[in-house]
């Protein structure tokens, strides 16, 4: 019995002991509880900047929410492609070809900027005069500043480094227009070409005949303009050049008869392209316009669904006037397409932004020289970079 205080105390320090085990450590869970916690308590260890895994778009958070520094480390997200780039062999070649333009036009808008950094309220009235003597035309030149003028109002454009950009950036606008080149989905593929005498109508079908024999195309030439030999001689000479079959019909034969036996031939002979030439005709001619969408007409007749594409050839030096003639063209046929000649022989190369912005019809392509390969491609990026670069920009483009 002496012992028995001891063996107490004992016992005492043993209960203790139990009581503090059992109080920390956790109930035993059930399986489905267990299975149910267990992916939970992980993703409450894992970061959420450091998870690997897949989030779907309604759970993306700005990492701004979740990061607590910038170098901790973002789930990856989809990017887009950049923006399209210009060539710059393209654009050097281009200002090449532009130089009357550039040393015109261009030069008289660049000498209002230079040595400039605050922006002139007067500049803009000095632009107006600059943009209506090269003929970009009243509508397109008034909208044109209308926006500027807006937002240097808003103090939106800080410098006149930044107006210059915009007018870039308007000038891209009114070029970029979404109605894509026809891509040629049955043989043959018809192309008529229209336009007023001595824009070169004749001459861009051959060059264009160069272009896609040169590609593997297998062309037809129809020699639609039966009122004067000269144009089915050259047009002949272009053939035998290019390896393109000429359709002719007897002089002043009806232009819309050979139009469809072109039509027929370019269909037997498996042609990929018929090119199909028309008498230039004033457009203030109500009865040569009802002729030519006789053609049209015939040409539909011969083949359900074409012409494919109507290309309007215009004179870039003309200026004003070839903007007339697109808007009467236009009114009369639906044009797909316009085509700039003589682009390298004029100052006024502003008047594809008036063509562009009234017609709403997309320029597919600019006559840069006599050459076959000097008829390029239209495009609108490598075109505004040609036209709007700085000086400094030209030495790296070439």
């Amino acid at each position: 019995m002496d012992n028995l205080p001891i063996i107490l105390i004992v016992l005492a320090v043993v209960a203790v002991l139990v009581v503090v085990f059992f109080i920390r450590k956790p109930a035993a869970l059930p399986d489905a509880e267990k299975k149910k916690t267990e992916p939970e308590q992980q993703k409450a260890k894992e970061l959420p900047w450091e998870s690997t895994k897949a989030v779907s778009a309604p759970e993306v958070v700005s990492s701004r929410d979740v990061l607590p520094d910038e170098s901790a480390k973002v789930p990856a997200i989809a990017v887009a492609p950049p923006p399209p780039v210009v060539s710059k062999k393209d654009v050097a070649g281009l200002r090449k070809g532009l130089a009357a333009t550039r040393g015109g036009f261009m030069a008289r808008l660049k000498a209002l900027f230079t040595g400039k950094k605050e922006i002139d309220p007067a500049i803009l009235e000095q632009m107006e005069e600059v943009m209506l003597t090269s003929d970009v035309g009243v509508k397109t030149t008034q909208a044109i500043l209308q926006r500027l003028r807006t937002r240097v109002e808003a103090n939106d454009l800080a410098d006149a480094d930044a107006l210059w950009a915009a007018l870039r950036a308007e000038a891209t606008r009114i070029l970029t227009i979404d109605s894509p080149a026809a891509r040629p989905s049955t043989k043959p593929h018809i192309v008529l070409m229209v336009g007023v005498n001595g824009v070169g109508k004749t001459t861009t079908i051959g060059k264009l005949a160069t272009k896609w024999t040169d590609d593997g195309k297998k062309v037809v030439l129809a020699a639609g303009d039966t009122f004067r030999a000269a144009a089915v001689q050259q047009l002949e000479v272009w053939g035998k050049r290019v390896g393109a079959e000429v359709v002719r019909g007897k002089e002043g034969a009806d232009p819309g008869s050979v139009a469809f036996e072109a039509t027929k031939k370019a269909e037997t002979s498996e042609a990929d392209l018929l090119l199909v030439d028309t008498a230039g005709r004033l457009h203030t001619k109500v009865n040569l316009m009802d002729e030519i969408k006789k053609v049209k007409r015939t040409i539909d007749k011969a083949m359900a669904g074409a012409p494919h594409e109507t290309l309007l050839v215009l004179d870039a030096t003309t200026g004003q006037n070839a903007l007339t003639q697109a808007v009467m063209f236009k009114e009369a046929l639906e044009l797909t397409g316009i085509i700039l000649t003589k682009l390298d022989g004029t100052a006024k190369g502003g008047v594809v932004l008036g063509i562009c912005d009234e017609l709403g019809v997309p320029v597919r392509y600019i006559g840069l020289g006599e050459r076959a390969e000097d008829l390029r491609e239209f495009h609108v990026l490598n075109f505004v970079e040609a036209l709007f670069g700085r000086d400094d920009d030209e030495a790296a483009a070439a």
